[in-house]
This record gives C-alpha cells, structure tokens and sequence, in this order.
C-alpha cells in the first residue's frame, strides 16, 4: 500500500507551476474521437483519470500516446460503440463518451458511470438532453443503450440546472448535428470554454449567444488540431490552501487568475496578501488565518465546490469560525471524520459544515475518502504538528499530478513510500 508520509509545521515558500487541468483534460480526450483524425493535445496532466480516459478510447479503436505532458489521440478507425462496466466505473465522467460515440456511430451502449461517492449525481439531464437531438435511449438494468434513426438534429434545449456534465456531452453530440442547436442555462466553467474552442479549432461552429446560452451550428465533419489544455484552477487553489495554512509566501506560475477570482476574496478575508499577475497569483499569509466567514460553493463563477476541501482544511486552524454550505453535491463531507482525527472541530449538519478553529492540528493517520477529500488531507498534513501518513492516495493520483514533488519544492518534507 501506497502511503504519504508529511512532516507538517513547514513553512511553504518559493515557486510552484500549475499543471493543466484534469476538468478540461478529460472531455478534450473524449472530444478527439468526433474528429476521426488525429489531434494533439499539450499540458495534458498524467492522472489516473487521464490514463483511465485513454484506455476507453483505445478499447473504442482509437490510437493513443503520450509523451510527458503531451496526449496524441488517432481516432481515424473506431471499431466498437460499446464501453464495458469495468473501464466505466473508473470515472464520472466516462458519461461524456455516450454524446461522442453516438454523434460518431450512431449508437452507442455502455454503463453507469462510477467516479468518487458525493451522493446522487443522476445523468437525467444528459438523457434529456440528447433526447431532444433526436437520441432513442433504451435502460436496462444499469446498462444504456443509444442510437439514432438517420441523423441527429438540432434542437433548443434548456438545462434545468447549469451541469457541466451535461454541457459538455450536448456539445459533443450537436456539434455534429443537423441544424443549430439552441443550449440555455449551459455551464459557464473555463472549462466549457476551453472545449468549445478545442471544437471550433476542430472545425465546429460554436459561440457564445448571451451569458448562459450557447449556439452550436451542426457541421457534417470535424477534424484534428492541437491544442492546449488549460491550466487547472483547483490545482492552483489547493496550492493557495497549503500555502496559507502554513504561514507562506508561495508564487503559482502558468496560471489564469481570472478563474479563481472567486477563491482570492476568502483568502483574503483569512489575511493573506494577494499580488496579481497576468498569469501568477503571489500569496503571502500570516502566521495564523483568520476564520473565513461562510463560503458557499457556486456553480462558476461562484466559488468553486471542488476548491472548498483544501480551503475548509486551511480553516481548521484559523482564529474564529467558518461556515461552509455545499450547494452541488450532498455528500461532500466524508472527509471530516480524518480531520477529526487531526483534532480539527467540525459540525457537520446536511450541507452545511461549520469549523470552529483550534491553535494547531496534530500529524495521524488518515485515509482518503475522494479527489478533494485526499487534498484537504494534505493540506491538514502540511500545517499540523508531527508526522502525518496518508493512505488510500489513488484518489489523489486521479486529480494532481507529481503533487509530493510540487510540494517537495516549496520545502515541505513529504515522501511517498510503497509499504507491500
């Protein structure tokens, strides 16, 4: 077993690069199989998710390398429509291949998807959503079934809540649609942006009609490009978190301060000092943060839900309370119970969890529950006194790339270690 061992209390200081974003790298991979062509795309992260996104496009026929931060895809020749149970339970968003191999092949059969447990996250709306194209989708215990008579159709089509999820997928089927296709209450993410203009590079016709509301004009073929996947902002955040909770000044490169403009008010209010650049944030902090206030997660560009872990673990030991309210997903809170463990104070009452700050943590013995979960743990880890060791860490690797080695480089003491 796979363990991080971190020898908390440092203070963080130096530079650290941002590494493209596993939110935008994912449905950029699933996007190259719509062109039958081939497409390269850059500052492509190494993730598990990535790795596991590859295997699905190499188990459809596709061609798939990669070399350092770069992922080559080849989808000239696709010779199945179907992904099996196994390789769609390595991830949510394994969903988005359903729009991409039916606009491709006409049909397409595969399973729920899996991904890490924050509670019910029903595809409903991407149902609905291809349905409205023209998509005939037959259920049959866990297993779906989709296919089209003659070709897909544009259509208008409002979400009844902004899903990225679904955003994404109705631009994967319709941007080989029949017609224009009218997408209302769309997610508004980066990283719908940064699909968007992977496709149009691709040759699709895409634009942004009002805040919201995206016009996708159906063309009859796509082909390859390259192109650069943007950075990852929550990578950034997490950065910001294990920063501020050690008293650092830390320096984050190759990043877009714009999309975490909603992240930089909180820290702020804790004390830190931002300095803004055109692609660096420089966050100097105290020694001891000041409680948050109430953060409450936000479809973008509110503050972001994946972000709010490593920020809630900052606040464990900030001067004061915080509140923090989820209004995305209802199971965000796993990971309370191992902060706990560290000695953090939480109360945990539905969606709402409320830190009462202590004067430190101390280093234990913790377990990832998710993604972000595993981050907060991290960052707990980075600013509690003693030794911490942190397992179960393939929920890390599915969402941070080289993270000991990024952190090894601000000073932290952490080492991973494989103890079979």
């Amino acid at each position: 077993m796979e363990r991080l061992y971190i020898e908390g209390g440092i203070r963080l200081q130096g530079d650290v690069t941002v590494h493209g974003a596993k939110n935008s790298a994912l449905p950029l991979l699933v996007a190259t199989l719509l062109t039958g062509d081939t497409s390269r795309l850059t500052n492509c992260p190494p993730l598990s998710d990535v790795a596991a996104t590859g295997s699905i496009l190499r188990h459809l026929g596709c061609q798939v390398t990669q070399s350092a931060d770069t992922v080559t895809v080849d989808s000239t020749t696709i010779t199945r429509s179907d992904i099996p149970d196994r390789l769609m339970r390595e991830m949510r968003s394994s969903i988005l291949f359903l729009g991409a191999i039916v606009a491709r092949c006409g049909e397409a059969t595969l399973t729920y998807p899996g991904g890490c447990e924050l509670g019910p996250r029903p595809i409903d709306l991407h149902l609905a959503a291809l349905k409205r194209l023209g998509v005939q989708v037959e259920e049959d215990h866990g297993a779906i079934h989709c296919y089209v008579n003659g070709r897909l159709q544009g259509a208008d089509i409002t979400l009844a809540f902004p899903s990225v999820g679904a955003t994404e997928n109705v631009l994967l089927t319709a941007c080989l649609a029949e017609g224009v296709t009218i997408l209302r209450n769309a997610a508004r993410e980066p990283e719908i942006r940064d699909l968007c203009t992977y496709l149009n590079g691709c040759g699709a016709r895409i634009y942004e009609q009002a805040e919201g509301v995206l016009c996708i004009d159906g063309v009859s073929r796509l082909h390859g490009c390259v192109h650069e996947v943007l950075p990852d902002r929550i990578e950034a955040a997490t950065f910001l978190a294990a920063a501020a909770v050690t008293g650092g000044a830390v320096t984050l490169h190759r990043c877009q301060p714009s999309h975490l403009a909603a992240v930089f008010p909180v820290l702020e209010e804790a004390g830190c000092s931002l300095a803004i650049g055109q692609d660096t944030v420089r966050l100097l902090a105290p020694p001891r943060l000041t409680g948050f206030g109430t953060v409450r997660t936000m479809p973008y560009p509110g503050f972001p839900t994946d972000s709010a872990a490593p920020l809630l673990a900052a606040s464990c030991t900030a001067r004061g309370t915080t509140v923090y309210v989820e209004s995305i997903f209802e199971n965000r809170y796993r990971y309370v119970d191992e902060l706990a463990r560290m000695g953090a104070r939480i109360r945990v009452d539905g969606r709402v969890a409320v830190v009462d700050g202590v004067k430190s943590l101390q280093g234990a013995s913790v377990t990832c529950t998710d993604l972000r979960g595993g981050a907060a743990l991290v960052v707990a880890a980075l600013g509690a006194a003693g030794r911490s060791d942190i397992t179960a860490l393939h929920h890390l690797d599915r969402g941070y790339a080289y993270l000991e080695q990024s952190l090894t480089g601000l000073g932290a003491r952490i080492l991973r270690e494989n103890r079979d």
